[in-house]
């Protein structure tokens, strides 16, 4: 995540004035304002930056500025806003009220952002204690559209002392052309992937009809092949349309290049087929491999376009991250060798707290394919990484990449913090657009250990270990001591937080709650362990307390922890398990409800409906909370739940856009990357397949979404651009929760293709009869087949009718009579037993039929 984009006006620029130049334009009937946030009314800065020698805040309706002192030029210290527009041959007033601390000389400056970094109009201020107002008429000889390289500046810098200045209303009036509004979106949104046979699908129309509509589905070839009428929902307050729904559900035919038309409007092209989303299943992981730091990404693994040499290795201009210190600040006295780990998003800064739950979400993701799924689909040999063929799964390759770095921010032994983890490391200045990682010639620093990135690397290297205890039994222990180690630190050290103005070089991810990742750290620890129970029953957290239909993120972890104790087998009480999970079902209802009520369904919601920064991220780690009710119930509604997630992430949204690149027709391509940087210079590659875009932000927080985006509705606060950070950013933790995702749907989608099955059961205190019957789902008829699943609890055959029943411990399988005849293609099958038991039956939540897994 990143919070300050700004750019350094250089000397030759300086010297280059233009001011108060006459005017030929006529005058206007309106007059446009150019700057965004000018007053500071929000209470936030946004989208206003600063640059190295300055941090501010808003206080009291202005903006003050501190400015280090000891500075040579005026442009040591600057603040600004980028994107502003300007028309040559047009006359601007820029207007602003500043005061300082101390009697000081500054410049405000328009002119341009980068290099040749020319100059329209400079206004030379005298700064006293006392607030004056100080204007300026200019006639631009430059054009720069919105949300182009235009730019107003404050130079601060050239003093000898510190200082604190402070601006409020600042204006720039003039130009012709009016701010642009938001642009207009196709009205047929639709996955413009796939939809799966036999599992619901929708699209969503905008249309000013309060009745149903006309709509007609048709083939690759243009030919009608269903049409029905739509389904009115109303005026939507999460696109500010009138929006109905069309449900197409009943066409099961697979084929490529459906379309669907209403009127004249006619939607993007998909998918019907089980195999529509299988791909994004290793794309969505194919990402991390791409963000690896410290190794060289190669053509054979990524392609030539995507490949780059290794960076922060020590090779000019970088300055490596082997022999890191400490910002100049903290005076730990210590380096520490960080080399590897994830660049975070599209900076190239590594932080623990995000990179925790990244590594967590890919190793539960395997874990759960081990409890609930398939591991082979994530084994060795399935990802394109240096590691395969290795004889362990590819995905607990790529998460120990991060893992390994986690531990090595760990403070060393016989140091004050002993034990604690730096939060973060990062380049000590924020790095312009496009560099690669290997160009970064920024010194990198250690911020402060902090208490929520120690307990991060608790929670994801337990978790480490019980994953790679059978591969790697050195590394498992390694992982765990480290792991115990970093608990106790945390313990002693509870209320170490991140500093929320660390933000020069680097995103914050500043949290004033840690309650939640102790929470998360003991349930790791007690499922790897046995042990830290009082830890995690004793939490307030402890039940499903912290889950709710906003979601999980970095900084609310304690659903991460509900998770693994709802997945992993623990010695807790079997009623505190299955609450746990009665939790996640319900958080999974209040999600539906709320899709219910929606245009375009999205499983998340804030207090007072806005969106917020990384809104995508939050929308498939809901996705992963409705994948597990249907894990624990079997109910379809939970797993249709989740596949709507999914569609909105693939189109079905309402700037009509697919927000994962390189899928669909219309995917986003200008993520804003230091790498992926083809908008800026057509020499590099737009984002690969599979990168999780933040999606809608309603707060606007940079200059480019600001000026082009303001008064969106939420879900249409997006603009695919690759400067506007605040909505097109992609960082690990999103793309870890859309590879979670992508995996169980491709999971789902796989068995849509093979059985599917109905299991019901009556119950009485000492036993419990059951009825399954399986369809055949797939295209070839079945010879013979074998049923498996597991019991819950402590239930035992005694006996069985239409198959050939056998129990081992929990596990149950039933194979066909050599009597009954195969079963065709769409044919079914019925089967059933009794079974003696003491306490509840819960009904089994996973089958497979012949090796294949089945859907409810």
């Amino acid at each position: 995540m990143v919070i300050r984009r700004w750019s350094r006006a250089m000397p030759a620029a300086v010297l280059v004035l233009a001011l108060g130049a006459p005017s030929t334009a006529t005058a206007q009937d309106v007059e446009y304002e150019r700057i965004v946030n000018g007053n500071f009314d929000s209470g936030a800065a946004d989208p206003w930056w600063t640059s190295a020698n300055t941090s501010g805040a808003v206080a009291g309706g202005e903006w003050c500025v501190d400015v280090t002192g000891g500075t040579v030029n005026s442009w040591d210290a600057l603040v600004g806003q980028n994107g502003v527009p300007f028309e040559a041959g047009q006359s601007y007033t820029v207007r602003f009220d500043a005061r300082a601390e101390s009697p000081q000389q500054i410049a405000a400056v328009a002119g341009e952002a980068v290099e040749p970094f020319r100059q329209i109009a400079r206004l030379d201020a005298a700064l006293t204690p006392e607030r004056q107002t100080f204007t300026l008429t200019f006639q631009s000889g430059l054009d720069f559209p919105a949300a182009g390289h235009g730019q107003l500046t404050f130079h601060l810098g050239g003093q000898t002392f510190d200082n604190t200045v402070c601006v409020d209303n600042v204006s720039i009036i003039g130009g012709v052309q009016p701010p642009p509004g938001l642009e207009p979106a196709p009205p047929l949104r639709v996955n413009q992937v796939g939809y799966v046979p036999g599992f619901p699908k929708q699209a969503s129309v905008v249309t000013e009809s309060t009745t149903p509509v006309a709509w007609t589905l048709k083939n690759a070839a243009g030919a009608a092949v269903a049409n029905g009428r739509t389904i009115p929902v109303g005026l939507d307050p999460a696109s500010g349309e009138n929006v109905h729904t069309i449900d197409f559900s009943a066409h099961e035919t697979p084929g490529a290049g459906y379309t669907l038309t209403v009127g004249a409007e006619t939607s993007f092209p998909f998918d019907i087929s089980t195999s529509a989303l299988t791909r994004l299943r290793y794309d969505s992981l194919a990402f991390f491999y791409h963000q690896r730091s410290g190794t060289p990404i190669e053509e054979r693994h990524v392609g030539a376009a995507h490949a780059r040499p290794a960076g922060h290795v020590n090779v000019a201009p970088n300055q490596g991250d082997d022999d890191v210190p400490c910002r100049a600040d903290l005076a730990c006295g210590y380096t520490l060798d960080v080399r590897g780990g994830w660049y975070d998003a599209g900076d190239h800064g590594k932080y623990v707290v995000n990179g925790g739950i990244s590594a967590w979400q890919l190793q539960n993701a395997y874990e759960r394919t081990l409890l609930r799924g398939d591991p082979a689909t994530l084994a060795d040999g399935t990802l394109a990484i240096p590691e395969r063929a290795n004889r362990v799964p590819d995905v607990l390759d790529e998460a120990r990449w991060e893992v390994e770095f986690l531990l090595s921010m760990q403070v060393p032994d016989g140091q004050p913090l002993a034990g604690m983890a730096h939060h973060k490391i990062h380049d000590q200045q924020w790095t312009g657009l496009p560099t690669l990682p290997h160009q970064d010639a920024q010194p990198r620093r250690l911020s402060a250990p902090s208490t929520a990135a120690t307990l991060n690397l608790a929670a994801a290297a337990a978790q480490a270990s019980r994953l790679w205890a059978s591969y790697d039994p050195a590394f498992a222990a390694r992982a765990l001591a480290a792991a115990e180690k970093a608990y106790a630190a945390a313990k002693a050290h509870p209320d170490v937080l991140a500093d929320p103005a660390d933000g020069q070089g680097g995103g914050t991810y500043s949290d004033g709650t840690v309650s939640d990742e102790f929470y998360w750290a003991a349930a790791e620890l007690f499922a790897t362990t046995g042990r830290y129970r009082s830890d995690v029953t004793g939490h307030p957290l402890y039940g499903g307390e912290s889950l709710d239909d906003r979601g999980f993120d970095w900084a609310a972890t304690g659903p991460l922890g509900d998770i693994t104790l709802s997945l992993v087998p623990t010695s807790l009480p079997a009623a505190d398990v299955s609450a746990i999970r009665a939790t996640v079902v319900s958080t999974a209802d209040t999600h539906l409800a709320n899709m219910a009520r929606s245009g375009h369904p999205a499983p998340y919601r804030t207090t007072d409906g806005r969106y917020e920064w990384g809104s995508n991220g939050l929308v498939a780690n809901n996705g992963v909370v409705l994948a597990l009710a249907y894990d624990f119930t079997r109910q379809p509604k939970y797993r249709d739940g989740a596949f709507t997630a999914m569609d909105y992430l693939l189109g079905r949204n309402p700037v009509n856009r697919s927000y994962v690149s390189g899928y669909g027709d219309q995917p986003v391509r200008n993520v804003h990357h230091r790498f992926w940087a083809n908008q800026l210079n057509p020499a590099l590659p737009i984002a690969p397949p599979g990168a999780l875009s933040g999606g809608p932000n309603s707060w606007l927080q940079d200059p480019v979404a600001a000026r082009l985006l303001t008064g969106c509705p939420p879900q249409r606060c997006f603009v695919d651009h690759v400067e506007a950070y605040s909505v097109n950013e992609v960082t690990v933790n999103w793309n870890s929760a859309l590879a979670w995702l992508a995996n169980w749907t491709a999971e789902q989608t796989e068995a849509a293709g093979a059985c599917r099955v109905t299991y019901t059961a009556s119950t009485w205190p000492s036993g419990v009869a059951a009825q399954v019957t399986l369809k055949n789902t797939s295209t070839t008829a079945w010879s013979g087949w074998t049923l498996r699943f597991a019991f819950n609890g402590n239930e035992k055959l005694t006996n069985g009718w239409s198959a050939k029943w056998t129990q081992t411990g929990r596990d149950v399988t039933a194979k066909n009579e050599s009597w009954q005849r195969p079963i065709p293609p769409g044919g079914t099958v019925t089967v059933g037993f009794n079974a003696s038991k003491t306490g509840p039956h819960t009904p089994p939540t996973r089958f497979t039929v012949n090796g294949s897994i089945c859907t409810a």
